[in-house]
């Protein structure tokens, strides 16, 4: 494992289970320390806790024994720390199987986040394990003469109610956690939430044979066996989509943890949020129905580009297209054939109007006019939305 300018290198495993494929390694407690600070020191509160609608903070009297234990000739940690991580800040070499995390910087014109350094791993379990290594100033700190390694598991490109079943999981199996986590899993899977939504209907339109992005979405971050190629992860799908659903998907899934029941929402709300009716009323059909007719349109209006996973640089069957689609649909398309009557269902040809102007072609989808990157992205919509017209854009990639 090798550290240069805010990347790490890191040797790995992968295995495969039948949540999909993680990475397992050998990590040193600094690095450890320095892509997950935030989330240990709860700098920030937890997605997974807000998602579980639950309170975790850490232990000191549990991580002052911690630091005890760790000075010991015997000391050891022969459990996995589970990490999650943004498939924005990772890249596998299959054939070197180094996995190499750095930090995801994103373009000023897009709503994307960036990611710091510290902020690369969530933490779904071991935290206190991490902040046994922290002194009181909140700086790394080992002073035993000795290596000390931990083993860790990673999972890539994991959506957050897939972080919440693995941290459930987990902690089930643990007798002396708090039990106030202690979760019945049956329940906590029939729990409705923004998330959830948007994680089943990201797994339907992956397993529907006549879904335009029928294989294309990996259930982590990394390729489901058998297939050839998938450009997105289900994190993606599902952090794009539930913008459509709430303001607060946390605070939604926490009402409904407390038996509450969402109030629907009026028109001026609808426009930030078009499928929230959608939701409060359980038609996650109707969200289906809308998703798979517009990106039906959109290979319908560029059928080679869409099919051409494995072409290099071609943007469109990507994550930085989705996105910028998805921003489309949401901002632009949806709302204007919607009218005031947010929640209905546009045909296929309704999206397809949208698309005629749009002058690109299959093949100028190319790393030449679109960069790869958050940069790439914000030249596409602008392109979908006519803040720039086609002869300016090939102007400017002259």
């Amino acid at each position: 494992m090798s550290k240069k300018n805010s990347r790490i290198e890191i040797n790995v495993l992968k295995a495969k289970q039948p949540i999909g494929d993680f990475f397992v390694a050998s990590m040193k407690p600094d690095e450890l320390v320095d892509i997950s600070f935030a989330d240990i020191r709860r700098i920030e509160e937890r997605d997974i806790e807000k998602y579980l609608g639950i309170q975790r903070p850490l232990n000191k009297t549990r991580v002052k024994q911690i630091k005890e234990y760790i000075q010991g000739k015997e000391a050891t940690f022969p459990t996995s720390i589970i990490l999650a991580v943004d498939e924005k800040c990772a890249e596998y070499n299959e054939e070197n199987q180094i996995l190499t995390l750095y930090p995801y910087e994103a373009d000023e014109e897009s709503n994307e986040e960036s990611i710091e350094f510290r902020k690369i791993a969530k933490v779904l379990d071991g935290q206190h394990r991490i902040a046994g290594f922290l002194d009181d100033n909140d700086n790394y700190s080992l002073n035993i003469g000795r290596t000390f390694e931990l083993n860790v598991s990673i999972f890539v490109g994991i959506d957050v109610s897939e972080q919440a079943n693995i941290f459930a999981t987990v902690n089930l199996a643990q007798t002396k956690v708090n039990k106030s986590l202690v979760y019945d899993l049956e329940e906590l899977s029939k729990i409705r939430s923004p998330h959830k939504t948007c994680h089943l209907i990201a797994v339907a339109l992956d397993a529907d044979p006549e879904s335009p992005l029928h294989q294309r979405i990996k259930r982590l971050g990394v390729a489901t066996p058998g297939r050839e190629f998938e450009p997105l992860t289900q994190a993606t799908v599902v952090e794009s989509l539930v913008k459509f659903l709430s303001p607060d998907p946390f605070q939604d899934r926490r009402q409904l943890l407390e038996g509450h029941r969402l109030q629907k929402v009026d028109i001026d709300h609808l426009r930030k949020f078009p499928f929230r009716n959608l939701f409060i009323d359980g038609n996650d059909e109707a969200i289906y129905k809308i998703l798979f007719n517009f990106f039906k349109a959109v290979e319908n209006k560029w059928p080679t580009a869409w099919n051409e996973l494995q072409r290099k640089g071609n943007l469109l069957p990507k994550s930085n297209a989705f996105n910028a689609l998805m921003k489309f649909l949401k901002n632009n398309v949806y709302l204007e054939l919607a009218g005031n009557n947010i929640g209905t269902i546009p045909s296929q040809n309704e999206f397809a109007n949208f698309f005629h102007n749009i002058g690109l072609a299959d093949e100028d989808f190319n790393t030449r006019n679109f960069s790869p990157g958050s940069g790439g992205q914000s030249a596409f919509y602008k392109l979908l939305t006519g803040q720039l017209s086609k002869e300016d854009f090939f102007k400017d990639q002259s």
